[in-house]
């Protein structure tokens, strides 16, 4: 039994592949996804800031069954996101899901942080999803069916030093339950995931920018965590894999917490 038949297949009733675009996926969990959404049956647009950095992924990819490409683009940025979608629909089809990864972390207190910190993750993380999600929509609307997965966070309840962060994935949260509204009546569903302590290079970063090693900062951030363990891409990645097959075709609007207990 193949990855797609185990997993439940998600292709269309014609036999075609499914196309997704997945942001923010050249590492992490944005990678995690787009190799478990190849491994279900589809093919993924790896979109990440420089092409370059997501040839590991398109790989992961095209191993796990599906067809790929990379594309570099500034999810910011209106120009790059409308040619992203369109090589994904040249080089793949059009795409029918989103998975709204993308994002960058500028983390200080309040009375220090910059106009540039504060606009540089409001940008990357909620224009990001916005200009994604407007530009593929059309396609999703075209084929009456379609699905959208953006990316929160834990951090969306508050977190110390992230004032930037969590306002983005806060806002992330109302966003997506809108999208649920104004897309629904279309075959398309919306929904956010809001991982805890994930194991990832950003999670490592922190721990760097801290002054800490990466073993002692995962001890101490999943003390309280109810499994006691930090989560893997792989656990994000398997909630995104249900979010975007036809069996979740009646869950739309709602958040889930990936986050190892119950964080919200």
């Amino acid at each position: 039994m193949d990855g797609r038949a185990e997993h439940g297949t998600t292709s269309h009733a014609d036999g075609d592949r499914r196309v997704a675009v997945v942001t923010g996926a050249a590492r992490g969990i944005g990678a995690a996804i787009a190799t478990r959404l190849a491994a279900d049956g589809m093919d993924v647009a790896v979109v990440d800031l420089r092409e370059e950095d997501t040839a590991a992924t398109v790989a992961a990819v095209t191993q796990a069954g599906g067809r790929a490409v990379g594309i570099g683009a500034d999810v910011a940025v209106t120009a790059d996101v409308e040619r992203a979608v369109e090589r994904a629909v040249a080089e793949l089809g059009p795409p029918t899901v989103l998975v709204n990864n993308a994002g960058i972390l500028r983390d200080d207190l309040l009375f220090r942080m910059t106009d540039d910190a504060w606009d540089a993750v409001i940008s990357v993380h909620l224009r990001g999803a916005f200009l994604m999600s407007r530009a593929v929509q059309r396609h999703q609307v075209e084929a009456r069916w379609g699905r959208v997965v953006n990316l929160s966070s834990t951090s969306a309840l508050g977190h110390r030093g992230q004032a930037n962060y969590a306002a983005a994935k806060a806002g992330i949260q109302g966003f997506t339950k809108t999208l649920a509204i104004e897309l629904g009546p279309f075959g398309v569903t919306a929904n956010a995931i809001a991982p805890g302590i994930i194991a990832t290079d950003m999670l490592r970063a922190t721990a760097e920018r801290l002054g800490r090693s990466f073993e002692d900062f995962l001890a101490e951030a999943t003390a309280d965590v109810p499994v006691r363990r930090a989560g893997r891409p792989e656990d994000v990645a398997a909630v995104a894999s249900f979010l975007c097959s036809d069996e979740a075709s009646y869950v739309s609007g709602q958040v889930i917490y990936v986050a190892g207990g119950p964080k919200a």
